[in-house]
Formats: structure tokens, C-alpha cells, sequence
């Protein structure tokens, strides 16, 4: 990985030394997997390095939220940590990216959970084999957040209430377009369930992150969007130029006290928000995993870092590795 940090005579243990002498030497294959596991010890102890791929472009609250991590994480890795924006595919370009990477706790993607679900399914299929049966095809590190969703109705959108949204979908099928982040996220999924329960066909418009989508349902580009909770949206709202439809999230929200839950509104299975976090390459040491997520766990307990989550609506998140492994494991069944 060129620019990182590399294992030196300086800052290497003598055992790790000679496994490595041994790879460039002899190849790969003639190093013993004790020898390998020692080497990826030293590379993921503090001073390593790490690099953060991002699954969305700059500009959007998952670009900010992980960049405010990466610096937040920075001291207890002594070392420094880079953010790169490696959007595409609905997430999972970054996930590709991250399956090719060495196993050795210095790259990492954040990512919603929804993102790994399409990428299971899409091995599933390649194996015609059951979702359920294939292994999730990325290493769950840390939860970072739990951000819930916002549906709101543009300047070209004459309905103010969800039920009206809905009648004139009815009556004009098709004509309606619902904005989101790109095939198989949490809002196209809204966006499915919405139109099988109401019976109804809108038209989704897919974008590869949240920055230009911003930018054209301000413009009126189409009628409906499915966003995160952030200032910018908030702002938009109070001066009329969004109006509130509903939120995807456990009850309503306490800075949108007047706007009703997908469940409320009769969509439960349609209520749904999202999960984010980071994301190692598969094969992982455990002892890998668990301290990246004791450096990530260390950094969401960063007031600032806390504060700026809760400033944007979303809810940290608190659990174990163990904990998001199930959790992600849940929403990719789902």
C-alpha cells in the first residue's frame, strides 16, 4: 500500500522480521500461517496507519460523520487516518474494494448495513444459494450510528400530507419520482414497501449519494426524497421549500414532533432507518477486529463526536463487535 507506514528493523519484533524476510525471499506460500499471523499483529498494533474508504461522496452527513471519526480516532492509533470517498453501486463499490484488501486491520469502509445486504444477496445469487446461507461477504467492525429516515415532498410536489402523496399516485401512476441514495438502500426499500402496501407505482430516481441529490430536490428536480435528518434538510423545511411527509424511525422524532411515523401513517413494515458503521475485510483476526472496534468505541465517546451525531438526528450507536455483527446480520435478512 503505497504511502503507509511499512514494517521497519526500527519498529518490527524480531519474530515479525523474519517472516517477512522469509515472504520477499522465498514467496508467500512457503511462509508459515504463524509466521503471516505474527506479521499482521505488528501491522495493526498503534502506529500502523489506517485508511477509512467512504461509500458515498464528499459533502453528505456519512462523508462528515466519518471524517469527524477518522480524526476523532487518530491519537488513540497514533498514527494518521485518511478518508477517501469511494462511492458507487449503491455502497457496495467500496465493499468490493474492501474484499481485495489485505486482512490486516488498515482499511476499513463505512457504510450503511444495507449496503453489505445487497452484496450478500448478489454472491447469493452468483452461488444460486440462499441469502441467508451465503457468509455476510465483509468483517462487521464497529456501529457507528443509526440514522433515521426523512421523507419529504419537493416544490414539484402540489400533495402536503402523506395520504394525498399517495392518492395522487394512484391516480397518476408512475408520474410521482422518489429520490434516493441508489438501488436496494433503506429509502428504495421504503420506496418498494410504500408502493406494494398502497398498491400504487412511483417512479425511483437513484443517486449515487446525498450531495447532488440535495441539490436537485431543491431545484425541483422530482417530487419526492427519502434524505437523512440534517440541518440542511431541516432548514429547507422551515422555509417551506420541503414539506414533511413522514420519518422512518422507532417513534417521532423530538425535532419533528408534528411529523407521523411510517407506522403510524399504517406502513410498519415500511418504517424502517438505517444502520452505519465500519467494515473490515473478511478474514480478519478477531483480535484485529476487537481493537479497531475498542479505538472506534474510544471515539464515539468524544463529546464532539457524540454531540455532532446527535446534532444531525442520528443515534450513536453502543454495542459490542459481537452486537453489530447481529445487528447487520438482521438487516441484511431484512
Amino acid at each position: 500500500m503505497s504511502g503507509w507506514p511499512a514494517l521497519t528493523p526500527a519498529n518490527t519484533p524480531q519474530w515479525s522480521r523474519r517472516a517477512v524476510l522469509l515472504s520477499g525471499l522465498m514467496g508467500a506460500s512457503l511462509v508459515t500461517p504463524a509466521a503471516r499471523a505474527a506479521a499482521t499483529a505488528a501491522r495493526t498494533r498503534p502506529g500502523a496507519g489506517l485508511r477509512i474508504l467512504v461509500a458515498y461522496p464528499p459533502g453528505g452527513v456519512s462523508d462528515l460523520v466519518a471524517r469527524a471519526l477518522a480524526k476523532a480516532m487518530a491519537d488513540p492509533l497514533q498514527a494518521p487516518v485518511v478518508v477517501e470517498n469511494r462511492p458507487g453501486a449503491s455502497g457496495t463499490l467500496a465493499l468490493e474494494l474492501l474484499q481485495r484488501s489485505p486482512p490486516d486491520g488498515q482499511t476499513l469502509v463505512f457504510t450503511a448495513a444495507a449496503a453489505v445486504g445487497l452484496l450478500r444477496h448478489a454472491a447469493a445469487r452468483r452461488a444460486t444459494t440462499s441469502a441467508a446461507a451465503a457468509p455476510l461477504p465483509v468483517q462487521p467492525v464497529a456501529g457507528v450510528m443509526r440514522t433515521p429516515l426523512l421523507l419529504v415532498g419537493t416544490s414539484a410536489l402540489a400533495a402536503t400530507a402523506f395520504a394525498d402523496m399517495v392518492e395522487a399516485a394512484r391516480k397518476h401512476p408512475g408520474m410521482l419520482r422518489w429520490a434516493t441514495t441508489g438501488e436496494g438502500t433503506t429509502g428504495h426499500t421504503v420506496l418498494q414497501r410504500v408502493s406494494q402496501l398502497a398498491g400504487v407505482r412511483i417512479t425511483h430516481v437513484p443517486y449515487k449519494g446525498g450531495g447532488q441529490q440535495l441539490t436537485d430536490a431543491l431545484g425541483g428536480h422530482f417530487e419526492l426524497l427519502s434524505t437523512n435528518v440534517a440541518p440542511s434538510q431541516l432548514s429547507a423545511l422551515r422555509d417551506g421549500r420541503f414539506k414533511a411527509l413522514a420519518v422512518g424511525a422507532p417513534r417521532r422524532l423530538p425535532v419533528l414532533p408534528e411529523v407521523p411515523t411510517l407506522a403510524e401513517l399504517g406502513y410498519p413494515s415500511a418504517n424502517l432507518d438505517s444502520l452505519f458503521g465500519l467494515f473490515a475485510p473478511p478474514g480478519t483476526p478477531a483480535h484485529v477486529v476487537l481493537r479497531l472496534h475498542a479505538w472506534t468505541a474510544q471515539a464515539l465517546r468524544s463529546p464532539s463526536i457524540r454531540q455532532s451525531l446527535l446534532d444531525a438526528n442520528n443515534q450513536p450507536y453502543e454495542g459490542s463487535a459481537q452486537d453489530f455483527a447481529r445487528q447487520v446480520e438482521h438487516e441484511t435478512d431484512r
